[in-house]
């Protein structure tokens, strides 16, 4: 018996395999891109997803024997609406969370209606959000809104590719901003500012709920036995905590994947202008948001860009890419010899909401070596992660622990510097991404356990904690007072550029 997790990412599709005890069996793994037609827009192809999903079952079915799939579940990258007509068909590409194209609509919203949006949806306005997004598009591609018969979200939009029933979780509905989140339904007014009908959005169940089976037609495009039932799941953010044993008010979540979350476990709302509000996937349990939006993103541009003596190595030796950059960036020393790094490839989400930052490496001298440049970039994204923590801090949310996850948390090094950066232990789940956190909705939703703790306190494996090592959190110590002061002096001159 597997359960099968199925995670549509922002930037590739993984999907993992385990038993009832967590053991994982498989995985398989896929890339997409996202589309830039203009500056600061970003948008996919909703079919590459499913591409994604038939490559990522092609390599597991290598590995395990998918007639014993019994129960599957679906997560996504949230925000991110599908606009389909009447025949189901996707009338444009979808507008992504990292797009930034709805900036002056999400400042209009604020200033005019500011209060409603903070008071019904827990949250403020930015071009992460749905609600800006399909304003913009009522401005400037309103016969795309015309032609909208039904809107789903990333996991929706494949689930539906696998069972044909339309539906979201109440979680992934959070993430539209026209959700009320006191009623848990959707908010007319909210649908009203965004420029569309609300009769278009779909039904809401709960993560666990079982939606549906795969299809006939399903199971001759994906190659998946049909009947297999389908749980909804949820966004990949909520899932991820889960899975990495964030079950208790004050566990802390450090997250280094394509974007970076410091997200911290409540025990009720705590709505804040400056972060992001959602439930937990544990019901009773919420979590605090503050998000930073280029994380190993980062690192994967400058693999793109300038990482071609590691990706050619790579090819001769049979070693990962990103291995042979932490190498260099071993080489260099804590504190990259006073070379600064500030990711703003997209702007900024938190603690600045400002689309128009820009990203630089500040300092650089004769005397620093490309390995400097490398350890500043993986410096730079842990500061941006330790400048959102001060969100948490100002906030006095009480923090009991900090679990790191995400691609970043396989690179020791990029751990240790985190460690050291934050000044405390780091405790590491094993298995714990989205995808895995989707196999174990899988098993809530069909009885395979009790129930959602039940299902982390079965699987969860952590591996030894990483301690800080007191020298470089003295280095870090006076580091970060620099990064900051050098965002507040740049702000400025990023917005003039824009």
């Amino acid at each position: 018996m597997y359960l099968l997790g199925i995670d549509i990412g922002t930037s590739g599709c993984k999907v993992t395999a385990i038993d009832a005890s967590g053991v994982v069996h498989g995985e398989g793994f896929a890339e997409y891109e996202s589309a830039q037609p203009h500056p600061g827009w970003a948008e996919q192809n909703p079919e590459d997803w499913c591409v994604a999903v038939r490559a990522c079952l092609d390599q597991l079915r290598e590995k395990i024997d998918l007639k014993k799939v019994d129960a599957i579940a679906v997560d996504g990258s949230t925000h991110n609406a599908v606009l389909l007509d009447k025949h189901m068909q996707p009338v444009r590409p979808v507008i992504m969370w990292t797009d930034q194209r709805s900036a002056a609509e999400a400042a209009e919203l604020n200033a005019e209606h500011g209060e409603l949006i903070f008071k019904t949806a827990y949250q403020m306005a930015a071009p992460t959000w749905t609600l800006p997004q399909m304003l913009w598009l009522s401005r400037h591609e309103p016969e795309a809104l015309r032609k909208t018969e039904h809107m789903l979200f990333v996991k929706d939009y494949v689930r539906w590719r696998l069972t044909a029933v339309c539906c979201t979780d109440k979680i992934e509905a959070q993430g539209t901003l026209f959700f009320d989140m006191a009623r848990q339904d959707w908010s007319e007014p909210l649908c009203e500012l965004a420029g569309i009908r609300q009769e278009i959005l779909p039904d809401l169940v709960n993560p666990t709920t079982v939606t549906g089976t795969i299809t006939e037609q399903a199971a001759r495009e994906f190659g998946l036995p049909a009947g297999i039932p389908v749980v909804c799941g949820t966004s990949d953010a909520a899932i991820e905590d889960y899975a990495a044993g964030a079950i208790e008010p004050g566990s802390l979540i450090l997250k280094m994947a394509t974007a970076g979350n410091v997200n911290v476990m409540t025990d009720k709302p705590v709505p804040n202008a400056r972060t992001l509000t959602y439930s937990h996937v544990v019901p009773g349990l919420w979590f605090t948001v503050v998000a930073t939006n280029c994380a190993a993103r980062s690192q994967r541009w400058f693999r793109d860009l300038f990482g071609q003596a590691e990706i050619d190595e790579a090819a001769r030796t049979g070693r990962k890419v990103y291995d042979l950059m932490d190498d260099a960036a071993a080489r260099s020393s804590a504190g990259a010899h006073g070379l600064f790094f500030h990711p703003y490839l997209l702007g900024e989400r938190a603690p600045y909401w400002d689309p128009k930052l820009r990203a630089s490496f500040v300092g650089a001298t004769m005397r620093h070596t490309r390995d400097d440049f490398i350890r500043a970039l993986l410096e730079g994204v842990v500061f941006s992660l330790r400048d959102c923590f001060r969100t948490i801090e100002e906030m006095q949310l009480p923090v009991n622990e900090l679990r790191l996850i995400g691609g970043g948390a396989k690179s020791e090094l990029w751990t240790q510097i985190v460690a050291d950066v934050f000044g405390r232990e780091i405790i590491r789940p094993s298995g714990c991404d989205a995808s895995y956190g989707s196999c174990l909705l899988a098993g809530v939703g069909t009885g395979v356990f009790s129930d959602e703790r039940d299902a982390v306190k079965k699987c969860l494996r952590e591996r030894e904690p990483v301690k800080p090592q007191p020298d470089n959190v003295a280095r870090y110590a006076k580091a970060f007072p620099l990064y900051t002061r050098i965002h507040d002096v740049l702000a400025d001159v990023y917005r003039e550029i824009d």
